[in-house]
């Protein structure tokens, strides 16, 4: 049995116990000897020592027993959530699968990293998790371990667990979705389904309907007690949480209406964001109550849903540029325009007839527009609101990353929208990934819209080239400093460098000998401009504000006080922070090879000049005498 979850742990117990003191030791009550086994400094091969002593000590660590419940629960106190308190369980048998998932886990994310350093966006890669079959709770947990483990180490381990962490997650909330959209129309609940958008766009931000809805009902009792002051007898006082009460009177519903603005606009001092419109923060209902701020379909749902409670039925309103919520103020059916008033959440929960609302959008509408929508339609304008920031974002990681999500999100609601189907196989496409998947939804397209032949014909050829390209990688290019037409290259792979008029602060990741960039990019950067112009080394470099530049090497110059760069690609390049520089990881090494020996060397050296008592400690480095102007890319 100590074979089987074998591993790390204090020097094995056989041998140190001898035979008079195993009888000893034998004599004692069941519960001593548990309590005795379960001392801290005690560790499972440590047990499985014991219980190899003779059939009495055996007994005492049998799995279901208190002994292996405190191994496990000591060693991966994160799972405990997943069991209810007193529950009878297997704990040696949950012990050795979560030893062995660990294990696996560890061995996939390896691989991973060897596999995929050159995909741009990683594709499905990580659906061999899902096929290994293992407890989605456990993989979860010994991802978050390796994240959580020292922070300047095993990066490029980080760099992957965090990508497979992020599609796990997102797996399990497109299921928890799909399974919202299955249900009956009148019991899905808009918040719930803002909270899945939110949890699918931030996967790894610890976001529940649970905790989203214990803040709506702190917000609900503060309604309440400002209630409470206009009409201490108002039946919404006496509402549960969780009843469902509808209010028939109007001044009653009135009551709770102008106490809801209160509390949400004059004590909480929720606004609408009109100077950061496009974040899509305004979007996520988390950041909405975190931020006190957000766009008219996020503010909406929330004074929707803190209206419901309190017994007032609000509907949404998919009103062209600036969403609305409509309150019926005659009997329930209507369907005249006129007999509502409509809310706008953004503007503090103004009141306005149906002529007022053209006003904000400056144009005349049909009376279609002021019809009440589902939850459905709901979510598709949320997901269309954040699919259309990322359509406008600048072409980098994060607005890439926020247009893939939007687009799984709206697919999964409205699976057959040919439109946005063929941006999510250009979007595949341009980024290299997946291309089986982007033959797949190209013939869904073709099926579904026959008319798109040519543009799906484009990229059915273009897809199959890619493939075949990738059965024949090319080998990464290898530049060695020592190659003639490299001598000029100053710095090396992993050193921090500072942008002297900028001041921005970042880590070389890459470099060439001459600038590579295209014509029109060097004209825009007014390279021309600087004393060695695009003769001269340029260098990738990571930016400690989230972006990638392209820099020339008269504009940098090595940092005196290197620290970490706080950007998230360091890990699919660098394996750890050696506090002066960054250590490149294998496969980084493998395209510089000859650039780490020289990154301690040049460490070494501006240390040595910029240290007290060397004469020069105040100059600049000997290798930036030229005037210095990051560029960026």
């Amino acid at each position: 049995m100590a074979t089987s979850v074998a591993g790390e742990g204090h020097p094995s117990l056989n041998g140190i116990i001898s035979e008079h003191q195993t009888k000893k030791l034998t004599d004692l009550p069941t519960e001593l000897l548990e309590h005795i086994l379960c001392f801290p400094a005690l560790k499972h091969v440590d047990i499985c020592n014991v219980s190899c002593c003779c059939k009495r000590l055996q007994d005492v660590c049998h799995g279901r027993g208190k002994v292996w419940g405190h191994q496990y629960k000591l060693r991966w106190p994160r799972l405990q959530r997943f069991y209810r308190q007193n529950e009878c369980c297997d704990w040696l048998k949950e012990y050795k699968t979560r030893h062995r998932v660990g294990i696996q886990i560890r061995r996939t994310v390896e691989s991973i990293s060897k596999r995929f350093f050159t995909e741009v966006v990683l594709g499905d890669s990580f659906a061999e998790i899902e096929s290994l079959g293992m407890p989605e709770h456990f993989c979860e947990d010994e991802l978050l371990f390796i994240l959580n483990s020292d922070k300047r180490k095993s990066l490029t381990l980080k760099y992957y667990a965090k990508k497979i962490l992020y599609f796990l997650r997102q797996q399990n909330i497109l299921r928890s979705l799909k399974n919202f959209l299955e249900q009956p129309v009148e019991q899905q609940s808009a918040l719930e389904g803002a909270v899945l958008v939110d949890q699918y766009c931030n996967p790894l931000a610890d976001i529940t309907v649970d905790s989203i809805s214990a803040q709506m009902d702190e917000i609900t009792e503060k309604v309440k007690k400002m209630l409470r002051i206009k009409n201490s007898s108002h039946p919404s006082l006496r509402i549960a949480q969780g009843d469902c009460f509808v209010l028939e009177d109007f001044e009653l519903q009135r009551q709770v209406v102008c106490a809801l603005n209160s509390v949400l606009y004059e004590q909480l001092q929720y606004k609408g964001n009109e100077f950061d419109y496009y974040n899509p923060l305004n979007s996520y209902i988390h950041q909405v109550l975190l931020r006190h701020t957000g766009i008219p379909i996020s503010l909406s749902v929330l004074y929707m849903t803190l209206a419901r409670k309190l017994g007032v039925q609000l509907e949404p309103v998919n009103f062209p540029n600036h969403f609305l919520l409509r309150w019926c103020q005659k009997p329930r059916g209507s369907e005249d325009i006129y007999d509502f008033v409509y809310i706008d959440a953004f503007g503090k929960g103004k009141q306005l007839t149906a002529k007022e609302c053209e006003y904000l959008i400056g144009h005349q509408v049909t009376a279609d527009y002021y019809s009440a929508i589902n939850t459905v339609e709901v979510l598709l304008r949320m997901v269309g609101n954040l699919l259309n920031i990322g359509k406008r974002g600048e072409g980098n990681e994060k607005s890439y990353q926020l247009l893939r999500d939007s687009l799984d999100l709206y697919l999964t609601i409205n699976p057959d929208n040919v439109q946005y189907l063929l941006l999510q196989a250009r979007l595949y496409f341009h980024l290299g990934i997946w291309p089986e998947k982007v033959l797949d939804i190209l013939q869904h397209i073709q099926a579904l819209d026959p008319s798109q032949h040519g543009a799906v014909g484009y990229l059915v050829q273009h897809t199959l080239e890619h493939i075949q390209h990738k059965k024949h990688p090319v080998a990464p290019e290898v530049k060695r400093r020592s190659a003639p037409e490299h001598l000029e290259v100053q710095y090396s792979v992993g050193l921090i460098m500072k942008h002297k008029r900028s001041g921005y602060n970042c880590v070389i990741y890459g470099w060439d000998p001459k600038c590579t960039m295209s014509q029109e990019w060097i004209t825009t950067m007014r390279v021309h401009q600087l004393s060695n112009g695009a003769n001269q080394p340029f260098y990738n470099v990571l930016v400690q504000d989230g972006t990638c530049r392209y820099a020339a090497q008269e504009n940098l110059e090595p940092h005196s006080a290197p620290l970490e760069i706080g950007h998230p690609e360091v890990g699919r390049y660098f394996s750890e922070f050696a506090d002066t520089h960054y250590v490149a990881n294998e496969e980084l090494q493998t395209r510089y090879p000859e650039d780490m020996d020289e990154t301690l060397g040049t460490v070494q050296e501006l240390y040595h000049r910029l240290t007290p008592g060397s004469g020069n400690q105040e100059k600049a480095p000997a290798t930036d005498q030229n005037n210095h102007q990051a560029m960026p890319m």
